[in-house]
């Protein structure tokens, strides 16, 4: 008998949408099967084409999810040493304008075989969650772990009628992960705490850009300078990023920051807005589209500058520092594991940030050291995840479901939190399974179960063949 442990890790993004949950959980499924002790199933979303249009850049399509795999695969295997030895599968997703995010639909846990369902990992458990209609994640898996990457409520905020809409979403999310979750890792404590939850950055850094580090210290060793260009920022060209923050910043200190001179790489709905405020308050930045961060233009910046607030943990922050760059950022719970880093310079006030950047792009940065560069990387990523989670312990336990475990262990949880558990999972379950009801908290409409399209691709049965009762 195959005694492997079974991970089955959900996200909600895939590339070619180079966000952080389609390239983290991607990453993260690819380290863990490295050592083959466990068999590990990366499910991503499938987009119909007419969504897949709406979210993925440069008129990327596919036509199967046979050909959307490949594609992931090669970009992996441009980007690690190894052959990854996991497993990719697909639910069925729609995208939303509103949201700018991909929600599930239907029942995405029917994705792995009742007798595969060991241990889940829910990348962004809140939003896998929200409108979920089925059988309910912890009855499912054994363990069900949900890993935080983002801060819907400082997004919420900067709403119309932000604070109310926060209030309302800080109680559904705790609502959803904590019927769902039996454990919670919080990559910075920037998002809103949940019971069992733990705060670790199990994200690491695109080998790429520990190699372009590199690559720069044997440029600073050999007597030329490795930088020629001063400072810039790269991130999803929307204000919420922190653009808002940094052009104000530039401009109230303009004199004390005369001759600097900041290069904006992005692509967002924001872009021309951003571009214009910058001409508008006569800056001397050059806004760019958006490219990946390992590109050669940006190995020549010295300064990596970062305002925002609204990040968990910063993808871009973590590459720059792995190619030997100074980041300039927030004094802010999301830029925490970064402190320990000597190139990181973090600022609380205006002033703090002139003094900052200035000294930045008069210094050098520091070599980094092995033990530093090994903390950025995948592989203490993934360490840090197996000891949070205490996997080695859930093997001892012999992580193998059948049905009459699963009777044996509903038959003796009579607690009172128990009861009331499946009550509320019960409750969720039944709103959720209401057109009317879905919609009104934000679900896409028809999402409830997938559409005929979807079903050809994905190879499902037509809604009207499935049972009316999963839970």
């Amino acid at each position: 008998m195959d005694k492997k442990q079974r991970i089955a890790i959900f996200t909600t993004a895939s590339l070619p949408w180079l966000t952080g949950t389609a390239v983290n959980p991607l990453f993260r499924a690819a380290y863990l099967a490295k050592d083959g002790d466990r068999k590990v199933t990366l499910v991503i979303p499938w987009l119909s084409l007419k969504h897949q249009k709406l979210v993925y850049p440069n008129n990327i399509t596919f036509s199967t999810p046979s050909e959307q795999e490949a594609y992931v695969r090669e970009w992996l295997e441009d980007r690690i040493p190894f052959l990854s030895g996991f497993h990719i599968c697909f639910y069925p997703g729609k995208f939303a304008v509103d949201k700018r995010s991909i929600l599930p639909v239907g029942d995405i846990s029917e994705v792995i075989p009742d007798e595969e369902a060991d241990i889940a990992i829910l990348e962004e458990p809140e939003h896998l969650t929200w409108f979920h209609h089925g059988k309910k994640w912890k009855s499912k898996f054994c363990l069900v772990i949900g890993i935080v990457h983002t801060n819907y409520l400082e997004y919420v905020k900067r709403e119309k009628n932000g604070r109310i809409k926060a209030f309302v979403l800080k109680h559904l999310n705790s609502w959803v992960v904590g019927i769902y979750c039996h454990k919670v890792i919080r990559l910075s404590a920037a998002t809103q705490d949940y019971p069992n939850s733990i705060i670790c950055n199990v994200h690491g850094v695109n080998p790429k850009f520990l190699e372009v580090g590199k690559k720069i210290l044997d440029l600073q060793r050999s007597g030329p300078q490795a930088f020629s260009r001063g400072a810039y920022y790269i991130g999803k060209m929307v204000w919420s990023k922190g653009y808002k923050e940094l052009l104000t910043l530039l401009h109230d200190h303009e004199s004390e920051l005369a001759g600097l001179e900041v290069d904006l790489y992005g692509s967002g709905e924001d872009s021309d807005q951003i571009q214009e405020a910058a001409k508008a308050l006569e800056l001397v930045i050059q806004v760019n589209p958006g490219r990946d961060h390992a590109d050669p233009v940006f190995h020549d910046y010295k300064v990596f500058l970062n305002p925002s607030t609204t990040d968990v943990v910063c993808t871009t922050t973590a590459e720059a520092l792995a190619m030997g760059k100074i980041v300039v950022c927030a004094n802010h719970p999301s830029n925490e594991f970064f402190k320990q880093f000597p190139n990181c310079r973090t600022y609380s006030t205006s002033i703090e940030f002139v003094e900052a950047t200035s000294k930045a792009l008069a210094e050098q940065p520091n070599e980094l050291t092995d033990a530093q560069r090994y903390a950025l990387s995948w592989e203490a990523a993934t360490q840090r995840f197996l000891h949070v989670v205490e996997l080695d312990k859930v093997s001892s336990k012999k992580v193998v479901k059948n049905s009459a475990a699963k009777k044996t262990f509903a038959s003796t949880s009579f607690s009172l939190k128990a009861n009331l558990e499946d009550a509320s999972a019960y409750l969720h379950y039944v709103a959720s399974g209401f057109e009317v009801s879905r919609t009104a908290f934000g679900a896409v409409p028809g999402s409830l179960q997938p559409d005929e399209e979807l079903c050809v691709d994905l190879g499902l049965p037509f809604p009207a063949t499935k049972t009316s009762s999963k839970y």
